[in-house]
This record gives structure tokens, sequence and C-alpha cells, in this order.
């Protein structure tokens, strides 16, 4: 085997320089001593998007985009998925390990009673106009939570990081759930204690006139799934964010904000509601030859296949497709789901998109199943941040014990004018 080391030869100069291969990585620091001259800075890379650069080491989520694999902490999703809650998984991926009995049930009880937010938040949500986007009043209301803890700026304090990391992962579905009775019209409905993490969460959203509400153990378990599965995804954008904001020593509440910003653009958290946009377009089974024809020719787009990582099939579609099946067991066949599975059976088969590894990914699925729910599609973002708040939390208490993180300000290459002198307003073209 050879040495493990990158020999750059510089054209410019002549020049020869080794540098060191760490993790199948170079460090972009060790291209500054390649210079043309004294007074060069040294050479840099340009890399928009960081398409092939690693801002960090991690130890949280593994993927294999070529091969299908995402683990949590060395655990292969589909055994979570199938054997573990959703509070269980943010466990391992907050503190790195599956805990035993006693941990998990003082983790539980510890979240448990952290759900309810302080009345003033109440209040802070009914000042938002009747029809705001739940997405938009999740961003405001985390972001205000750092006025109501400001101790939380003490992020060195491990005390403090702990009481923040609870109290944000257990506040997410109370604000989440507000902000959808808020758009809906409803009186809030506050939290039971008797209830599971993903109960409560359906609790809070759906008890209308009952003294006491019964989540459907099927729906219940299909959401837990459903969180878990988008619990963290490495350096997304909106954890990248996360890390950005985090490497300001800003509080957790803010920064968990400015990640679910993020999250709010429809190339990273809206890609589910752009799938049932698509199926609603196609309205049956026999319209999709013609729309996989006018995807062909450029004209249309086929959402929820592909993935910026996965060149394969994206292992969370896989659960997401059997708990599709189990959820309309219960809520009644939705004819969109033969419309994805149509659409699936084509792009899995026909050489056009096997070619392109246009695969479905956890969006294909997702969108339907949280229509089967009863939810708005204004809602769905939503349903991706609150599992996801258990990522950035692990990103960013990871990032604050990184000796090698500093604040994050990445280089740019100057393109513009070089220096001009200044011209009087009347003698201006």
């Amino acid at each position: 085997m050879g040495k493990e080391s990158l020999t750059i030869i510089d054209n410019r100069t002549g020049a020869k320089y080794e540098l060191p291969i760490e993790n199948g990585a170079i460090r972009a620091m060790d291209l500054r001593q390649i210079k043309v001259g004294e007074d060069d800075f040294g050479l840099l890379s340009y890399d928009p998007a960081f398409k092939n650069t690693a801002s960090c080491q991690s130890s949280i989520t593994y993927i294999d985009g070529d091969k299908g694999i995402l683990h949590y902490r060395g655990y292969p999703i589909e055994q979570l998925a199938e054997r573990a809650t959703f509070l269980e998984v943010a466990y391992l991926i907050l503190y790195g390990e599956l805990p035993n009995q006693q941990q998990l049930d003082q983790w539980v009880f510890d979240i448990t009673h952290h759900t309810l937010v302080h009345e003033n938040l109440r209040i802070f949500l009914e000042g938002f106009r009747y029809d705001a986007h739940p997405m938009g009043i999740l961003i405001s209301s985390v972001a205000a939570l750092s006025t109501f803890y400001p101790e939380a700026r003490n992020i060195f304090d491990p005390e403090s990081v702990e009481l923040q990391t609870r109290r944000l992962v257990a506040k997410m579905p109370t604000i989440a759930a507000f902000a959808y009775r808020h758009r809906m019209g409803l009186r809030y409905s506050y939290p039971d204690n008797d209830l599971s993490y993903t109960g409560n969460f359906l609790n809070m959203m759906f008890k209308m006139t009952e003294l006491k509400y019964k989540p459907n153990p099927i729906l219940e378990r299909a959401l837990d799934v459903l969180w878990i599965l988008h619990a963290d995804h490495e350096q997304n954008c909106s954890t990248t964010v996360m890390r950005a904001v985090g490497s300001s020593h800003a509080d957790p509440y803010v920064a968990v904000a400015a990640a679910a910003a993020a999250l709010y653009g429809p190339l990273h958290g809206g890609a589910n509601e752009a799938v049932l946009r698509m199926l609603r377009e196609i309205g049956d089974t026999s319209n999709i030859p013609e729309f996989m024809e006018s995807v062909k020719r450029g004209e249309r787009r086929l959402m929820g296949f592909g993935h910026r990582v996965y060149k394969n099939y994206d292992p969370r579609a896989r659960i997401i497709k059997e708990i599709a099946h189990q959820v309309f067991e219960v809520t009644g066949r939705n004819p969109m789901l033969d419309i994805a599975l149509e659409l699936e059976k084509i792009a899995l088969n026909e050489d056009y998109f096997v070619k392109r590894r246009l695969y479905p990914n956890v969006d294909f699925y997702s969108g339907i199943i949280y229509q089967a729910l009863g939810l708005p599609t204004s809602m769905f973002t939503v349903m991706f941040a609150i599992p996801r708040t258990v990522g950035w939390l692990a990103q960013w208490r990871e990032m604050l014990q990184d000796p090698e993180q500093k604040i994050a300000r990445p280089r740019q290459l100057y393109v513009g004018q070089g220096k001009r002198e200044w011209i009087p307003i009347e003698e201006r073209a």
C-alpha cells in the first residue's frame, strides 16, 4: 500500500508539495503553503455549495450514498426503525449509546415533564395572523424561547446545555401543535403526561371534545418511525446552518430557529409537499405514461426521486413504503398511493431512470402518510423539524466539544472590479 499522502506539482513554479491524507481527505489549510511568491495569499479550493468539502468531523451519522446505507452512531436505520422508539433513538443520537432501562425511564420522564410552554408564549402565538404559516410560527416561537431562558447563553455550562437540550426536544411538538391549532382556529390542546412522545403530539393536534384522547396505536407507531427516519442526516443545509450559527456561540434556541428557517426552503424540507402536488397533477394511474414521457422530454420533474447523497435506493424510503400500507389500513386507502406505486415501478425498471439513478427518496411516501393523518401540506415541513431538532442539537453539542472548530467564515474568490477612483456625480456616464 502506498503512502497516505498526496503529491502536488505546481506547474506555475515547478514546486512540489506533499500533503498528508487523513480519513480520505486533505486539509484545506495545507493548500495555503502553495504560493507563487512571498506576497501570495496561497492556494484556495473553490467548492460552491460544499459539494466536496468536509466542514467537520462527526461521529453521529454515517451515510454511504452509493450503497444506500444510513447509520445512527453505527446502528443501521432499519434496525432502529423496527425495534426502537423515537425517544430511544433521540437518546442514542445525543449521547452516543443506546440507553439502559433506567436511563431511558429518566430520559422519557424528563422530556415528558418539559413539554409545557410558558403562558406568555401562548399569548405570543396569538399575535400571528389567523392564517399564518405554521413553519413561520414555529421558527419565530423557538427563537422567542431564547428570551424566556437567558441562561441558555451559558453554552459551556454542561448543566445548562443538558437542560436546554431537554427543553427543546420536549417543547418542539407542543409549539408545532399550537401552530397547527392556531392556523385551524382551534383552542390549544395542552400536553398529557400519560401519553408517549408521539401519542401526546397527536393529542395536542387532534383532541376535540373528548375528556381523554386515545391515539390509534398504529398511527402512533407510524409517526414514531417517521420521526426516527428524520432525526438526523449528516451535514445537510439546515445542519450546516445549525453549526454555523452555533459556531458564533449563539444560544441553542436561536441556532435551532435558524436551522428551521433553512429547512423551510422548498429545496430542503418542502420536498414532500412537491411530491403531493405532482401526484395530484397526475390524478390517475392512466395518466402516468404521458407524465413519464414528459419527464423524459425535460418538460416536468419527477419529484421525490433522486437525492444529493443517495445514488441508490434511499433506505428510509423502503421503510416508509411499508409504513404507508399500515397507515392506510386505518385511514382507508389513498388513491395517491396507487399512483406512487406505479411511478416507482416504472422508475425502477426503465433504463432512462435507472441510468440516472432516480430512486425514490424519503420524501416520496412521507407526504402521502401525512395527508392520510389529516395534516394540511403547510404542516409537512413542521413534521420534519420536530424530529430533526434532535439531530441539530447533537451536531451543535458535538461542535462545541471539537477543539478544531472556530467561527464559520468561508473564503471567497473575488471576481469584481479592481481598484477604481471616485467619480463626481456630474461626470458619471
